[in-house]
């Protein structure tokens, strides 16, 4: 049964899953990828592994909730809440029958730059399984009962959402960064724009936003190539060739060191700060990575861990990461602390953003880092589905099949000098964008 939308996790891109590229078999092995073709002319990659009997197919159709029309922001969450509620003749509850009695997992998500699913199976099941995908995505009903449930799900999840201080800051900051571009809305949507939308406003969704040429497949599993050629055909191949959608509009973060404050009644204020990051194809990327590995990504490992938790116990945790988002890239970081030692803590993250940007990492950092990343790497193929995500993530960053087994190497190649000239070029502590929520001692809005 797909995940209801109050009940999902936050939204991570596919673009962050690239970030965390793993292999799915054992190291001595070869991880091999399979460009699979169909006779319809879709482009399919595939790791076949008998080693146990099921499949995973991961799809993603380029453009998601960037393309909510406006005043309907959310519509692409709304679909994904209700693609396994009723197709074709099923209704929504014969359905979720089918899928329960045949143990198949079919869910969707929407983010802001793509809208995907996953179907997975036990290869027993496979050919029903791609029945009830291709009923799905050529023949959602959205039935007025099943658009009311779902719609009330999503309400409720949004009345939860306006108290958390933690969706409220991330909210915020996304709109401060993007205040005229669909990036500074919530993906989610908002009560207002949730009552608005209509069953032909999803209907027209699927018409327009499932369609062949915006589609990526990646698929893990016990299958062949000769056999999920003709699968895949059957899944997607009746969808329409092309749409009119329009191109999302490019972005340009408005970073300018600002602070927002938005008070909440809350013992611990939570911050949410950043800028301006990386495109995934800039050659710097992995050297970006590794420094924010060093800087806040690597948990315990981290500079701002260190610093704001282990030295001083200001909070219980702290991160920074990069999102690659396809029309404006950004580095965003968070931190949660006592309304007393807000002020405190903000003030250590911009020093150490400054001595990152300053001084840049030293030998010992980059090597550790180094150490952990490649060394993780094997450790993190884990299951069918994240083989089959990584594989469409591939396919949207441009990457070919080799990047399994060469990743590891640029890594090894980031030097101390690279790092430091990577960390300077982007860091600028000057522009690092931050909204508090809570009532934080001695933090007040500017600008």
């Amino acid at each position: 049964m797909a995940p209801r939308p109050m009940f999902r996790p936050a939204a991570t891109l596919l673009g962050a899953l690239l970030i965390m590229l793993v292999a799915v078999v054992p190291a001595a092995r070869a991880i091999e990828v399979d460009r699979v073709t169909t006779p319809g002319g879709l482009d399919v990659w595939l790791v076949a592994d008998d080693t146990n009997p099921m499949v995973t197919l991961t799809f993603a159709f380029d453009g998601g909730a960037a393309l909510d029309p406006p005043g309907k922001a959310g519509l692409a969450y709304f679909v994904s809440g209700l693609l396994d509620e009723g197709a074709g003749e099923l209704d929504s509850r014969a359905f979720q029958h089918r899928l329960a009695d045949l143990a198949i997992e079919l869910s969707f998500d929407a983010g802001r730059d793509s809208f995907s699913g996953t179907l997975k199976t036990l290869t027993e099941n496979l050919d029903e399984a791609i029945d009830l995908l291709s009923l799905a995505m050529r023949a959602p009903r959205f039935d007025a009962d099943a658009v009311e449930r779902i719609r009330g799900q999503i309400l409720a999840g949004l009345r939860f959402d306006q108290n958390d201080p933690n969706t409220i800051a991330r909210h915020a900051w996304y709109a401060a960064l993007f205040p005229d571009h669909p990036y500074g809305r919530d993906p989610d949507g908002t009560p207002e724009s949730i009552a608005a939308i209509t069953q032909d406003d999803l209907r027209a969704f699927a018409r327009s936003h499932l369609v062949r040429d915006r589609l990526r497949i990646g698929v893990a599993g016990d299958v062949t190539p000769e056999r999920l050629a003709g699968l895949v055909d059957a899944a997607f191949g009746e969808l329409p060739d092309t749409s009119d959608l329009p191109a999302v509009p490019g972005a340009v973060a408005r970073a300018d060191g600002r602070t927002v404050v938005i008070e909440r009644p809350v013992p611990q204020s939570v911050a949410v700060f950043g800028h301006a990051g990386l495109d995934r194809s800039d050659p710097d990327w992995y050297t970006a990575y590794v420094v924010n590995y060093i800087l806040g990504g690597g948990g315990f490992a981290s500079r701002l861990m260190e610093e704001v938790r282990e030295s001083r116990g200001l909070a219980y945790s702290i991160y920074s990461y990069l999102v690659p988002l396809d029309h404006a890239p950004i580095w965003i970081g968070g931190v949660a602390t006592n309304n007393a030692r807000v002020a405190e803590s903000l003030a250590l993250i911009r020093a150490e953003w400054q001595r990152m940007a300053t001084e840049g990492p030293t030998a010992e950092e980059l090597a550790d880092a180094r150490t952990y990343l490649t060394g993780a790497w094997p450790l993190r193929f884990t299951s069918t589905r994240a083989i089959a995500s990584i594989l469409v993530a591939m396919q949207q960053e441009g990457l070919p099949p080799s990047y399994l087994d060469e990743r590891n190497a640029y890594i090894e190649a980031v030097t101390l000098e690279d790092a430091r000239r990577v960390a300077a070029r982007l860091m600028d502590p000057a522009a690092l964008t931050t909204v508090v929520v809570g009532q934080p001692d001695g933090v007040v809005s500017s600008n």
